[in-house]
């Protein structure tokens, strides 16, 4: 069974509920179809229901486990625009620019999940990664004891050696440039749970640079020497180790020879990479020239699932991100 097969299959286990909030795609509405029929989870459209319906019956789409909500005409704007205006207003904003934020789907979304309507929230095929995120920060937040929000990518070849049954979770890799020690640990202790989360498996991280233990120095060697110890420190049962270099995190040898003491060398199944420009290339070669599925990005460190997809995504591509979105919600 290969890897996204098993995501679904998990997720439709957690029977949860997920947001779409950009039904007038028609991508989304393929993907509601999808899910609903399958059972991989119960679906919340929002938009204008006469349209929705009317593109449904146009796709054969049967509304089952599909609940439709029209943000403008829903009984909780009411709710959500009071609360949304309590924990804004010290910003500056009004009550009657929340009500006006409230029609936005995002943000009604982004609601429906902080107040236990829905458990998830899926979104980017129309919108930028900016506005969902932004959505997401101020009215879901932040998962207690984090103070970052990152993200990562399953790595997937079967034939693999490396890592644990043909996959590697590699953070972060999309959102952070240039993240500091603490940041770092916290991308470090959530792309663990993500990867136990999402691949079944005990993570053993490796704090990656351009130095294994003492074998380089400077600033940047510096960082994941801090950002190592700070992760030991906030997660003392994670199997973790850094500074270490890709082969020597990977290959059982090279670990040995290079580290020969340490828990993580030569097994490493979680990688975290020291900045955004490290981890992009890195996934990207991965992808192209060793031709590893790349699952992701996957959004970490929110209180509750929010997951952001590419605009050039396909309805495959939404199915994959709800089921994660599933599995992340607790």
């Amino acid at each position: 069974m290969k890897f996204v097969e098993i995501l679904q299959a998990k997720a439709a286990e957690m029977e949860k509920t997920i947001v779409l909030p950009e039904a007038d795609d028609e991508r989304m509405l393929q993907a509601a179809g999808r899910i609903t029929e399958t059972g991989l989870a119960s679906i919340i459209l929002l938009g204008n229901a006469e349209a929705i319906s009317a593109k449904l019956n146009e796709l054969d789409i049967t509304p089952q486990n599909l609940t439709i909500i029209d943000p403008e005409l829903s009984t909780y704007r009411l709710d959500f625009t009071r609360y949304y205006h309590e924990v804004r207003k010290h910003k500056g904003l009004s009550e009657d620019e929340a009500a006006v934020i409230m029609k936005d789907p995002l943000f009604f979304g982004a609601m429906l999940v902080k107040k236990g309507m829905a458990d998830g929230m899926v979104a980017g095929a129309v919108n930028s990664t900016g506005n969902v995120l932004r959505a997401g920060f101020q009215i879901i937040g932040m998962a207690e004891g984090t103070n970052i929000v990152s993200s990562c990518f399953v790595m997937v070849k079967p034939e693999w050696d490396f890592g644990e049954n043909g996959m590697i979770v590699f953070g972060d890799c999309a959102v952070n440039p240039q993240p500091d020690a603490d940041q770092l640990a916290d991308i470090a202790i959530d792309t663990a749970d993500t990867a136990r989360a999402l691949c079944g498996f005990e993570p053993k991280v490796a704090m990656l640079s351009y130095s294994t233990g003492t074998s380089g120095a400077g600033p940047d060697v510096d960082k994941v020497v801090e950002a190592t110890s700070l992760v030991k420190e906030k997660a003392p049962n994670l199997i973790v180790d850094g500074p270490l270099q890709l082969d020597a995190a990977i290959v059982p040898s090279v670990g040995q020879s290079k580290a020969p003491d340490s828990p993580v060398a030569g097994q490493a199944n979680v990688v975290i990479f020291p900045d955004l420009d490290a981890g992009n290339i890195g996934y990207k070669l991965v992808q192209r020239l060793a031709g590893a599925e790349a699952v992701g990005p996957i959004l970490q460190g929110m209180a509750k699932g929010v997951n952001d997809l590419s605009r050039g995504c396909s309805a495959d591509d939404i199915v994959n991100v709800v089921a994660i979105t599933a599995l992340q919600c607790k």
